[in-house]
């Protein structure tokens, strides 16, 4: 007995009449008539008893009516899940983000994708650029989130957004009332410098260079949220990305462009191996909406804290 046959069977006995029946899944009277029939050959034993123009099913039919209540039980599910595959509402994804992203446009991009989606499942790890890319590379992750990018074989990527470095400040700081802030300005000031060695740093470094300024830190950080911490206590200033001011809606800190422009580009990446999932695809969409928001950071526009 297949599928189709117990689905007429169920029909059946839940309307007592073969027009019902065929109503209800869309047949004709006389094809449920005869498929009640042929499975009654099949069984070996009556379905069913007629006692004026109604059927009654005999214990028999009763039995296998709910012994098919897992099949159909299944079926269903089996069913919603194909919905929610097809609509990219369920299953799992992992991504992995540096921290100007992760803790900046991800959070935004992720709320609205699983508002949409309630029974997806996504892990999200905050690592080093040389952890996003063994992430990805590796599997680990299905996408990725970094700023910069140097050419990494098997890595295909797209820029999510491209904006300048920014310097950061205290409210109380003698530079705060200037509209653009260069490396020269900051000589001889207190300032909060990226490591030596991380790509952000080294850019910075090659910034004041241009400049013929020096880059004398008074305290070395590895991330630019940290920078970004320190400056709003009042240690310092410091440049940074355009990201991470944006935390905490950059509570404490003026912010203002840098010159000589230094580029901040921001990029999605996945692996080249194996095709995007429906989700991940999803979520890439999710990313590009929120990057549509963000407003590019032009060389000679003034921005504080309350504009973030």
């Amino acid at each position: 007995m297949n599928l189709r046959q117990l689905e007429i069977l169920r029909a059946v006995i839940r309307h007592r009449t073969t027009v019902a029946a065929a109503d209800e899944l869309a047949l004709s009277q006389p094809a449920v008539s005869n498929a009640l029939k042929i499975m009654e050959a099949q069984a070996g034993f009556a379905l069913f008893e007629r006692v004026n123009n109604r059927l009654f099913p005999t214990a028999e039919a009763m039995a296998l009516y709910k012994e098919s209540e897992a099949i159909f039980a299944l079926h269903a599910k089996l069913e919603s899940r194909v919905r929610d595959l097809r609509e990219n509402r369920s299953g799992h994804l992992a991504i992995v983000a540096t921290p100007p992203l992760a803790y900046s446009i991800i959070p935004s991009a992720l709320s609205g994708f699983l508002r949409r989606r309630p029974e997806t499942r996504v892990f999200f790890d905050v690592r080093r650029y040389e952890g996003i890319i063994e992430g990805v590379l590796s599997h680990v992750a299905e996408l990725g989130f970094a700023l910069g990018l140097t050419h990494h074989p098997g890595i295909a990527h797209e820029v999510v957004h491209t904006g300048e470095m920014v310097c950061v400040l205290p409210p109380q700081h003698p530079l705060a009332d200037r509209p653009v802030i260069s490396a020269a300005d900051l000589s001889g000031l207190p300032f909060i410098g990226l490591e030596r060695g991380t790509r952000l740093g080294e850019a910075v470094r090659d910034s004041f260079a241009r400049a013929g300024a020096p880059f004398q830190p008074t305290v070395e950080v590895r991330y630019c949220n940290t920078a970004c911490v320190l400056a709003a206590a009042g240690v310092g200033a410091a440049v940074v990305d355009p990201f991470s001011p944006r935390q905490n809606g950059g509570s404490g800190l003026v912010v203002r462009p840098f010159t000589p422009t230094t580029h901040a580009v921001a990029y999605m990446l996945w692996s080249e191996a194996e095709p995007l999932s429906r989700l991940a695809k999803a979520f890439l969409n999710e990313v590009r909406k929120e990057s549509a928001l963000l407003e590019p950071t032009a060389p000679h526009q003034q921005h504080g804290a309350e504009s973030d």
